[in-house]
């Protein structure tokens, strides 16, 4: 067994968890949304020092909240990547000097494989080989699971992640930041077949055959021409009279929906994969949801989604993480550095083996 206390700042919560394998002793997450609303969107300088102003708070109140001690928690973690690296380098200098100083391993965390362990934090029996369509505001990835710190990306967006269209259209039509939550509320007010909206897909080039027509990489997502669509169906409405924006969330929010649950299921099922995990902030959505726990169900595949607490950025998802590399005789060295990107196949060169005692 290990308990980790894991920091996260990857970008605008400063989060602080304690775990004990997959068990959630204490979360304490920080939200900057107020701070960033004014801008419609994250501001990095600003994300940085908030994080400096309440790291420290949230790590007493971690330790407090568990009624824990330096000497029960086993190793001390942070996300190092990917990230805003202003906001990464606070969580992970508290994290190392932390670690120095009570003499415990140091973790440095893949943020995504952070949203891949949501799940076990709910679901604690789960076990690869799974499927994980994490999708949040920065990413759509169809993964697959093969064991801990052993992944392959079999699909993902060509240009906006899920998340970030969802900011976009949500601007588009005047409600506010952060976007997903306010077209998913604004949504069931409206009709989602109202407009019929491009799904995305992404051709593999020529033709391949007589007859045969155009070949399409059947996992990969692309957002862009959604966007695109919702835009200049607004600059049409808008001449014609009052905006319909419940129509235009609705029909917007089960369009991407349908896309994500149509690349959930012919990737599990192409690649004989019958549990479905889903994770990241588009997570929480709830057309989402209803739609792939419906064509999951019809599959007869299982699908599992975190708790709405453990979908957007959280540090128990990191500490979670950090638990299964410990417990295989993984650390990290102090002289690991942030990156604002890295591959989720390159997880295992975050870690080093433990020196033998």
């Amino acid at each position: 067994m290990a308990t980790v206390l894991a920091i996260e700042t990857s970008c605008d919560e400063t989060a602080v968890a304690i775990v004990k394998d997959r068990e959630v002793l204490s979360s304490i997450v920080s939200s900057q949304i107020e701070l960033h609303r004014t801008y419609g969107g994250v501001v990095p300088e600003l994300a940085s020092r908030q994080h400096l102003e309440w790291v420290n708070p949230a790590i007493a109140q971690a330790l407090e909240n568990a009624q824990m001690s330096w000497d029960e928690i086993d190793g001390i973690a942070a996300t190092v990547t990917p990230g805003l690296v202003g906001a990464l380098l606070v969580g992970t200098m508290a994290a190392k000097s932390l670690a120095m100083l009570y003499h415990k391993p140091f973790l440095g965390v893949h943020h995504l494989e952070g949203h891949i362990h949501a799940t076990y934090l709910d679901q604690p029996n789960l076990k690869p080989p799974f499927l994980c369509l994490l999708v949040s505001g920065g990413h759509t990835s169809l993964i697959h699971v093969k064991a801990s710190g052993d992944y392959t990306t079999l699909g993902q967006t060509r240009d906006d992640a899920a998340g970030e269209a969802f900011d976009k259209v949500a601007r588009l039509l005047d409600l506010g930041y952060p976007g997903g939550p306010a077209i998913d509320q604004l949504a069931k007010k409206g009709n989602a077949k109202a407009f019929k909206l491009p799904e995305g897909r992404i051709s593999l080039g020529k033709h391949q055959g007589k007859g045969q027509g155009a070949k399409y990489h059947p996992y990969d997502s692309s957002f862009s021409g959604l966007k695109t669509a919702v835009l200049r169906l607004t600059e049409q409405l808008k001449l014609e009279g009052p905006l319909p924006t419940a129509d235009l969330a609705a029909s917007f929010q089960s369009t991407v929906a349908k896309a994500l649950t149509k690349r959930a299921i012919a990737c599990a099922r192409d690649f004989n994969l019958s549990t479905i995990a889903v994770g990241g902030g588009v997570a929480a959505n709830s057309e989402l949801r209803r739609q792939l726990t419906a064509a999951a169900q019809s599959e007869g595949y299982e699908v599992f989604f975190p708790p709405l607490e453990l979908c957007t950025d959280n540090a128990a998802m990191i500490a979670c993480a950090a638990c299964e590399h410990l417990l295989l005789g993984r650390s990290s060295s102090l002289q690991l550095n942030v990156q604002s990107r890295t591959p989720l196949e390159k997880v295992l060169s975050l870690y080093e083996p433990v020196p033998a005692v």
